[in-house]
């Protein structure tokens, strides 16, 4: 006689307030290229950053060689936006807007409480504690879109909705790209060119013609794209290495880094501190009040705090030109700090989920 086998089905998608959610996406809990240290992550583009910041303070390009790599850098931004149109798809940021509730929650923490938020503290704190280039910088990276990797990470590490973490992401970085720019241009004022027709222009020709061509040219090389993402990873980050360096080298050559002192960096960091709590507790019990469920509200703190280090420096380049040294200098920060800290929370959201 043989043994009857039982029959395991997955149970149904659990149900939310527009509706069945689609069926959860596996992913792995880890935080994908991050190393640990101490127990916390530390990115090692991160690294490479400091690194070539430290190249720039050491042999900064001046002259003709300023101007080769100037060139260099603005056809490096042009490639970079064109390889994120190439990746987003479209169609699939546009399947998550039967959610439409989640997506308009996340995409408001973004563009709209984290800006509110960045002003109060430039505006307020930043003539006390900070340069005018370092409070620029600090509104600027509350202006920047969402990151993709690292929020859906998270989101699965906390056992989140992990589908909505992918569509917050790929929405975030479509708005980002009009959004940015113009919530730059109005709340920085001339500190990122306004809004004259040389700053939008150039805004047009180096981000948002090359992401348009990466998104009609998608249907003949996604699938190529997708077969070398690796590759193309290294790409990326060689083209922002080169932003960076070439930023930060104009800096010397103009010696705006004697604004940069220890005391001018810490009070960088404290603000930044309170900065991410802000958000970090406003996403999650705002959340709550509007009615959302755990693994949702999982996934709007995480998707609503993260602010994309790869999407904002080739942007600062873009607005900032000259001054974009010290500009970038409070998302670089920002970044790493909001690496660590949601890596704890993660970790006892998705304990929390184990015990119950």
């Amino acid at each position: 006689m043989q043994p009857t086998h039982k029959s395991h089905q997955d149970p149904p998608p659990p149900s939310g307030p527009e509706g069945p959610r689609p069926a959860r996406r596996r992913l792995p809990t880890n935080l994908g290229s991050l190393r640990r240290l101490n127990g916390l992550p530390v990115d090692p583009f991160v690294l490479a950053l400091l690194a070539t910041v430290g190249l720039a303070a050491l042999l900064p390009a001046s002259g003709t060689a300023a101007e080769a790599v100037g060139g260099a850098s603005t056809a490096a931004i042009a490639l970079l936006f064109f390889l994120y149109g190439a990746r987003l798809s479209t169609r699939e940021a546009l399947e998550g807007l039967r959610h439409w509730r989640l997506h308009l929650t996340i995409l408001a923490c973004t563009f709209v409480v984290f800006p509110v938020l960045g002003l109060a503290a430039a505006k307020g704190l930043g003539p006390l504690l900070l340069t005018p280039q370092l409070a620029s910088g600090l509104l600027f990276l509350t202006l920047v879109p969402s990151t993709v990797q690292s929020s859906i990470a998270f989101t699965s590490l906390a056992r989140g909705n992990v589908p909505a973490a992918i569509c917050a992401g790929s929405f975030s970085s479509l708005a980002g790209i009009a959004l940015t720019p113009l919530l730059a241009a109005l709340l920085l004022g001339g500190t990122a060119g306004g809004l004259s027709a040389d700053a939008l222009l150039r805004i047009v020709a180096q981000l948002l013609v090359p992401f348009l061509a990466g998104q009609a040219a998608r249907r003949w090389i996604a699938g190529l794209v997708g077969r070398h993402r690796k590759t193309l990873s290294y790409v990326d980050r060689g083209a922002i290495l080169l932003v960076v360096y070439t930023a930060f080298s104009e800096g010397m050559v103009r010696g705006v880094w004697h604004e940069a002192t220890p005391g001018r960096l810490a009070a960088l960091l404290g603000v930044e501190a309170v900065l991410l709590a802000a958000v970090l507790a406003l996403t999650w019990y705002g959340s709550a009040r509007l009615g959302f469920g755990r693994e949702d509200r999982i996934a709007i703190q995480f998707a609503g705090s993260k602010k994309s280090l790869a999407a904002g420096l080739p942007m600062a380049g873009v607005l900032f030109g000259a001054q974009a040294s010290l500009a970038v200098l409070p998302l670089m920060l920002f970044h790493q700090m909001q690496l660590m800290v949601c890596a704890v929370i993660a970790r006892r959201r998705g304990a929390d989920a184990t015990a119950d």
